[in-house]
């Protein structure tokens, strides 16, 4: 018996020590020691409790994703490759275009000959018809709708490719523990809280951009400065569907003349998703900053190809949908190239090449909404709540005291070390604390009384029965115990559901929640009996308890 309750006592102080460390780390007096660099080696050490947005201050966003230009940029790849697939089976003089410019989902195909309808007919349903409901139509005109299904997978895709990119571009700026994820109570709309940020308007703009880099084909040899004057030139030379213009980024130096207008190819040779990687590096001739680009392996063959075929043509950078350089193909292009010029800064080229080397958003975001709290109110919060949580745990220590006598120590004890497992939990996964958090750890405190009150109430009532103390005990903790894991495992179940369906703070509430309940769970059951059995074992047989 003695041998056992000492193992168990060990437990309880190692588990103790633990979590107090998750709490506050190693003393700075041991930070060269080898238990520090063994823990380091061991990938343990803590990350720390970080506060969340409604008490350390900063900026909450929801934003929209246009998911509409997600099928539109869908519809204009299937554009490309319709008419890829047409010339390689030998259909030529077909127009494959979007006569609707209100319609994302719709695409047209026309000028096919009699004699070739079977055969377009047989390539459009065996290669389309999982994505598109086809239809022919008089004079030989094909009309291609987006299902319905496929046009709702493709939003949802965009507004989680989204969320991954926004990820990654708010990680590289390092803010501390953002929260980005889908807003439930919106359609198609992001939520985004960014604790202590302190450069919104530029983390707005990286949020914001696109960064969707396409390099296209000039059509024409000269530029105008405006597009009314281009439509002029063009005439009934341009095709909307195959064409499009293009304006000049203000600040370009390399190619292209700030505010003239391009007539470009509307389908891009390669696209943002054809970026492998960005870094930025000083140009050979000025020194200024430039971003240096690789492509994929698909996206530099289609490259080479388009390069190889077209020396002495021009092609332009566009980005965001400005163009940034035109340049006359002298050779064949394989897989990088340059972006140059503009004035750019080392801070703006830096952010470049990040978000290119993120990804592109597939669609454009909309900010909806915009909240900034003040450091202040969180420190109002924290103090209110820190208030709250020890005005409450003494007020429970202290009536477990007088109600429960000797025993209420125990129950004290057990509350007190429920509160640095669950502080030591938060700590060691880095999880962020947030107001309805901290309403979760008063919530754990009574969740703890209530399992102590139980259990006391069984033993009280086993006592009465004419049990002997150490019986009592027994009867009572194991009688308890069924009613204790329903009572748990209800709340943690809710617990569950909160996390799931909930936002940022009220997911904070369910995680603290949660660990409460499992730390009270060990503290009542486990840490509450060991010290009864301590204390039965130094009196004597029949000896009676105080509680």
């Amino acid at each position: 018996m003695q041998k056992n309750l000492k193992a168990k006592t060990i437990a309880i102080i190692a588990t103790l020590v633990i979590f107090v460390y998750g709490i506050f780390g190693l003393p700075s007096g041991v930070s060269g020691t080898a238990l520090k660099q063994a823990m380091l080696n061991a990938s343990v050490l803590r990350n720390g409790i970080n506060l969340g947005l409604d008490l350390k201050g900063g900026t909450h966003l929801i934003l929209q994703v246009m998911v509409d230009e997600a099928v539109g940029a869908e519809t204009d790849s299937d554009i490309g490759a319709i008419k890829a697939s047409l010339q390689q089976n030998g259909i030529t003089g077909a127009t494959v275009s979007k006569p609707d410019p209100n319609r994302a989902d719709f695409i047209q195909v026309s000028g096919v000959s009699a004699d070739r309808s079977g055969d377009v007919g047989s390539i459009l349903n065996s290669r389309y018809g999982s994505e598109f409901d086809i239809s022919p139509g008089a004079s030989n005109v094909w009309a291609l709708t987006m299902k319905p299904t496929f046009e709702a997978q493709v939003k949802q895709q965009a507004l989680d490719q989204a969320v991954v990119v926004i990820r990654h571009r708010i990680d590289s700026l390092g803010v501390n523990e953002p929260v980005i994820e889908p807003y439930q109570l919106g359609s198609y709309q992001i939520l985004v809280e960014l604790p202590g940020i302190d450069d919104l308007g530029r983390v707005k703009d990286i949020i914001q951009s696109t960064a969707r880099l396409d390099i296209h084909e000039v059509l024409a040899d000269q530029s105008w400065p405006d597009q009314q004057s281009a439509m002029q030139a063009l005439g009934g030379e341009f095709n909307p569907a195959d064409d499009q213009l293009v304006q000049c980024v203000a600040g370009a130096t390399t190619g292209c003349q700030a505010g003239q207008w391009y007539e470009l190819a509307r389908i891009p040779v390669v696209g943002g998703t054809d970026i492998r990687s960005a870094d930025v590096r000083p140009n050979q001739n000025t020194n200024e900053p430039e971003v240096h680009f690789i492509l994929t392996a698909a996206g530099g063959d289609k490259f080479s190809a388009f390069t190889g075929s077209h020396i002495g043509k021009s092609m332009a950078v566009v980005l965001d949908k400005r163009v940034q350089e035109v340049a006359i193909i002298k050779g064949q292009i394989s897989d990088e190239g340059e972006i140059s010029g503009g004035g750019m800064t080392e801070q703006q080229a830096n952010d470049l090449a990040m978000l290119l080397k993120t990804g592109a958003l597939p669609a454009s975001i909309r900010f909806l909404q915009e909240t900034t709290i003040g450091p202040s109110l969180g420190a109002d919060s924290i103090h209110e709540g820190v208030v709250a949580s020890v005005a409450g745990m003494l007020a429970v220590m202290i009536f477990m005291l007088i109600y429960y006598r000797a025993a209420g120590i125990n129950a004290d004890l057990a509350l007190f070390l429920n509160l640095v497992i669950l502080l030591g939990f938060l700590g060691f996964g880095g999880f962020t604390l947030t107001l309805p958090g901290i309403a979760g750890v008063i919530l754990t405190i009574g969740m703890g009384v209530d399992s102590n009150v139980l259990i006391f109430e069984r033993i009280r009532e086993e006592l009465r029965a004419g049990k002997s103390p150490a019986a009592a005990v027994d009867q009572g903790f194991k009688h308890a115990l069924t009613t204790i894991i329903d009572t748990h495992v209800t709340t943690i179940v809710s617990a569950a559901i909160l996390f799931l369906f909930g936002t940022g703070p009220v997911k904070g509430f369910a995680v603290t929640l949660t660990f409460g309940l499992l730390a009270n769970f060990f503290t009542s059951v486990f840490v509450s009996r060991v010290i009864f059995d301590a204390i039965l074992s130094r009196k004597l047989h029949g000896e009676p308890i105080s509680i």
